[in-house]
């Protein structure tokens, strides 16, 4: 089904309903990429359906993996380490930049040369980060001024030691996965924890990875073999229907099958903090990724702060926390200047968007204040071609007192193509 390219909102009393979640788009790009890593066949079940996963199934296929997509289950054959083809042309990781970051960590590892190459949002995103420390490990990484196309001249690498100024999951998974590839043992330490899921990933595909605090090991030469595995419905997608029952008086939200990993759900102590009900239902673990069921309902409205050191937790997250004000309460970010090298510059896009649609929002230089004082009118917003950023107005216009519209809403096709089908059906 095509979307949209204009979204148009209509006001709602309420979201009431039960729904599941695409799979977990973080997860079915590790699993893509350790399945093809491991040797033997693996079936990934409930596969994410977005553009972005579908990006790193087709990079792959690029280089010499078999892959067969029927529905949301995916079946990989894997070639093990360093037993990828190299490429006829450049692979294309359209606006995933964990397609790109994560990748270069095993290309920077193959007998080969392979450029990778992204649209226009993804070919402005910064890959230092990831090209740093691959340097240090012997790869070396062509760029323009730091962003892509990035060509990676394959070769044997050795292990390093290695600490990020920042915190990022796709650093330390691609220094992790080109560690796979050493003789001897890669470390990366965190200044902060960010989410855990390619160590759980590892340990699904039988690798050993050691743990300890903010420090991930990993020796090389591992072998992995192919699994079957089902993948979490994908909690960052839900938040935006966690947030829409909080935000809305009368809502109640029940989330079924979505994944509940300790290091990507610190959203329900926010939700707790601004005054929602908020029932977590665990109900299962598969291959180390817990998932259950999540009840939100409305209860009151708070003033919410998001200090500095909980934003690498909820980096995902903060574009549907901002909706939360939309009718009532305020909420107010700090330290999220990594939101600005996103998708796009989701500082400036949010308030921009937030006060067309009639709502109080002030910019920061690394963050920003949203104050709810009660309905807004409604109106225009341009998600700038930001999959969050049209699902954050979507939400926000929900409490309008008129009709709004949310321009390049077909920007959902990178993580939630169902997006606006199932926000209809919720709404009352």
């Amino acid at each position: 089904m095509s979307v949209a390219t204009i979204a148009t909102i209509t006001p709602a009393t309420r979201v009431q309903g039960r729904l599941t979640v695409p799979g977990d788009k973080s997860i079915s790009h590790r699993y893509a990429l350790l399945a093809a890593l491991s040797e033997g066949r693996s079936e990934l079940s409930n596969y994410a359906p977005g553009a972005d996963c579908q990006s790193t199934l087709t990079c792959l296929r690029g280089l010499g993996i078999a892959i067969d997509r029927k529905g949301h289950v995916v079946t990989i054959e894997g070639r093990g380490l360093r037993n990828f083809r190299s490429p006829s042309a450049p692979l294309d990781a359209g606006n995933s930049g964990t397609t790109m970051r994560m990748l270069a960590g095993i290309l920077a590892a193959q007998p080969f040369t392979a450029t990778m190459i992204g649209d226009e949002s993804l070919s402005r995103r910064p890959m230092r980060r990831v090209m740093e420390p691959l340097g240090l490990m012997g790869a070396r990484i062509d760029a323009v001024d730091g962003h892509a196309p990035l060509t990676v001249h394959g070769t044997a690498l050795h292990p390093i030691a290695y600490a990020p100024k920042v915190p990022s999951a796709q650093v330390k998974s691609a220094v992790i996965l080109a560690g796979l590839h050493t003789e001897g043992t890669t470390t990366v330490t965190e200044p902060a924890q960010t989410r855990d899921h390619t160590e759980r990933a590892l340990a699904a595909f039988g690798f050993t990875v050691n743990v300890n605090g903010l420090t991930v090991s990993i020796d090389g030469g591992q072998r992995g073999t192919g699994q079957t595995l089902p993948v979490p419905g994908d909690f960052s997608s839900a938040a935006f229907w966690m947030v829409a029952a909080a935000a809305l008086p009368g809502s109640t939200v029940t989330i079924e099958q979505v994944g509940l990993n300790p290091s990507r759900i610190a959203l329900i102590d926010v939700l707790r903090r601004f005054g929602a009900r908020v029932d977590v239902q665990p109900v299962t673990v598969a291959a180390g990724e817990p998932m259950g069921t999540i009840v939100v309902t409305a209860d009151r409205f708070g003033s919410l702060e998001i200090a500095p050191s909980e934003v690498p937790g909820l980096i995902d997250e903060l574009p549907a926390i901002s909706a939360l004000a939309a009718v009532g309460g305020s909420v107010t970010v700090r330290g999220a200047g990594e939101l600005r090298v996103k998708e796009s510059d989701r500082i400036t896009t949010l308030v921009t968007g937030f006060r067309r649609l009639g709502i109080d929002a002030e910019e920061k230089g690394d963050g920003y204040t949203v104050v709810g004082k009660g309905a807004p009118a409604g109106g225009v917003a341009d998600a700038g071609g930001d999959h969050r950023m049209a699902m954050a107005f979507a939400v926000a216009a929900l409490g309008a007192r008129g009709t709004s519209q949310i321009e390049g809403s077909d920007a959902v096709v990178i993580s939630y193509p169902s997006f606006f089908e199932t926000l209809e059906r919720l709404v009352a």
